[in-house]
């Protein structure tokens, strides 16, 4: 549905990139909510067939913020605890006749998911290979919305990760459908949680399959998760220099010891 860019293609090799971040107000379907509720926070995929909406507040929800969430779609994930109010859906993806992020192409953008909406704003973030595309963009779009510029800025090359749009799905390449419902199982009923809320045993219970065999879809969906999320793992912490588990200062403790 939105197109990717191979930024490591020669094409752009040598060519300066532009991040851009602006938010836009218009007519849609969570400008009414979340400016009804300020301390609402709405996160906004696109998958190839749908929406996944994650809502999080750090206040109790009301029975009607309640009620209009369940209109949005189907809900995955709720929990309401200490920290607030935390709510993933799945909707039907709407009409992308005319939608911002077609216009995002046109202009040569790549789209930064995910949307964030918030007081009544969508916030979006682009990168574009050339500064006058950035500006084509924000004027096209100034045509039919409010819209505030928050930042435009250069980027080197050494702060481009090598995919600049990870689909959801790439996370759970090679997990199978029972792999899949396994971790489902386990997630939304605490396993993961500290303390554990069940144990292997009883989320084995729950299902027609031997513990050891959904054991075994289980760890095997942990691991290809793992597996899959460790290139951008290792993206978001490639620039970083710190060292919280002190693991540099233990090796050379080790090679001094040696």
């Amino acid at each position: 549905m939105t197109g990717t860019l191979n930024l490591l293609h020669p094409k752009y090799a040598r060519m300066s990139l532009y991040e851009a971040s602006f938010r836009v107000k218009h007519e849609c379907p969570y400008r009414e909510i979340s400016e009804h509720y300020p301390d609402l926070t709405i996160r906004e995929w696109y998958l190839s067939d749908c929406q996944v909406i994650e809502l999080t507040s750090p206040e109790s929800p009301t029975e009607e913020l309640l009620e209009e969430i369940d209109r949005l779609g189907t809900v995955l994930h709720e929990s309401v605890d200490e920290s607030g109010l935390h709510v993933v859906t799945q909707s039907c993806l709407c009409s992308l006749e005319d939608s911002i992020i077609e216009r995002f192409e046109e202009f040569n953008a790549l789209y930064q998911p995910p949307t964030i909406h918030r007081q009544g704003w969508e916030h979006y973030t682009v990168i574009a290979f050339d500064e006058s595309d950035v500006r084509a963009l924000l004027q096209d779009l100034e045509d039919d919305r409010d819209i505030e510029v928050l930042s435009k800025t250069a980027i080197t090359e050494q702060q481009i990760p090598h995919s600049m749009l990870a689909p959801v799905d790439q996370l759970f390449e090679d997990v199978t459908e029972r792999q899949m419902a396994a971790l489902r199982l386990a997630l939304e009923s605490g396993y993961y949680e500290q303390p554990r809320k069940t144990s292997l045993r009883d989320l084995a219970d729950q299902t027609a399959v031997a513990r050891s065999t959904y054991e075994e879809h289980l760890r095997k969906a942990e691991n290809k998760l793992l597996t899959n999320a460790g290139q951008f793992l290792r993206l978001v912490t490639a620039t970083s220099s710190a060292d919280p588990l002190q693991i540099a200062k233990s090796a050379q403790a080790e090679q001094v010891a040696d």
